[in-house]
């Protein structure tokens, strides 16, 4: 019986064993570290929130780093906040990502990139109904095209590196670019759409040693966020409230953690990874553990998800009712 009992145990634990191994060989791209300290950090959005606070961290850690934004007093104020906090300088400059060639000037004056972190972003919370053409070619224009232009813009320098270290280019998505909620439809489309940039470009450049990552916060504690309560639909406040908000620090912090790993997808809490593991589907992944977690647990993460998309639509029918 004995002998039987460690049969068993030792089939348990080479089959997990004998599949990691399986998993090292096909598991693409391979792991990479991404170096920051004196390299070139270009970060959209950088004047204020998530962008800001990851320029802090870039400036913190020996990055040469600079920030785009449209307004330049914004810009001047971060520049001063940043040297105040780290008494390291950042270059500003001012630009909208929607205009390509302006964002081809910015990038050619800055000089090649190595970590690139398109971080700007609009958001207007509110049923299709009730948003107007202009609001929603608003979010798909900077959330998506203007990381079109980041790109194309950034890639010829990033491509010519003379040396052949890792760089990276990193999009900075949202956990309503996992899963559609209520009152998103056109801020969900711009930020599903990033998940398929940022899924194919990773193929086009990692001969280059090139490197994309896929941040996915969950709301974030921001001017705009407050801004935005007021106005957002109440069931949208309901829905989003199952996965609570997290402070920009907490989110640049693991988010350049993330980049600095050559991570895919970079999630900022547990939701965030229940949502990357229930949609891995065909994703990069460049670590084994990773790989290995997703496989045992997708099943487990699907039925978490139908559980959480029960209790949304259940508050849909409740409100629903309520209003008749």
């Amino acid at each position: 019986m004995a002998d039987v009992d460690l049969s068993f145990l030792a089939i348990c634990v080479l089959i997990p064993f004998f599949f990691l191994i399986f998993l090292k060989f096909i598991v693409r791209p391979h792991p990479v570290t991404i170096p920051i300290k004196s390299r070139h950090v270009f970060i959209t959005g950088g004047s204020t929130g998530i962008g800001l606070a990851l320029a802090r961290l870039a400036a913190a850690e020996g990055a040469r780093v600079t920030i785009l934004a449209r307004n330049l007093e914004k810009l001047e104020e971060a520049k001063t906040s940043i040297h105040r906090s780290t008494g390291m300088d950042v270059a500003i400059v001012s630009a909208d990502v929607c205009d390509f060639e302006a964002v081809k000037n910015a990038i050619e004056s800055a000089g090649p990139i190595d970590v690139l972190v398109c971080n700007q972003g609009v958001f207007e919370a509110q049923e299709i109904d009730n948003l107007d053409m202009k609001a929603i070619k608003n979010m798909i224009d900077v959330n998506l095209i203007g990381n079109f232009h980041l790109v194309k813009a950034a890639l010829p320098g990033m491509k010519k590196r003379m040396g052949r270290e890792p760089v990276s280019i990193s999009f900075m998505s949202s956990q309503a670019g996992q899963a559609g909620i209520y009152g998103s439809t056109a801020y969900a489309a711009s930020k599903f759409g990033l998940r398929g940039l940022a899924e194919a470009l990773q193929q086009e450049v990692i001969a280059d040693n090139i490197h994309v990552s896929l941040i996915c916060p969950p709301e974030t504690e921001t001017a705009a966020l407050l801004k935005d309560r007021e106005r957002r639909p109440r069931l949208t406040g309901i829905i989003i409230s199952s996965s609570p908000a997290m402070q920009t620090d907490e989110v640049a912090k693991i988010a350049l953690n993330g980049i600095k790993a050559g991570r895919f997808f970079v999630t900022c809490n547990a939701v965030g990874m229940l949502l990357s593991i229930a949609t891995s589907g065909c994703s990069p992944q460049k670590s084994v553990l990773m790989a290995f977690i997703e496989i045992i647990f997708i099943g487990v993460a699907r039925i978490a998800a139908l559980c959480f998309q029960w209790t949304w639509y259940k508050s849909i029918e409740k409100y629903h009712a309520q209003q008749k």
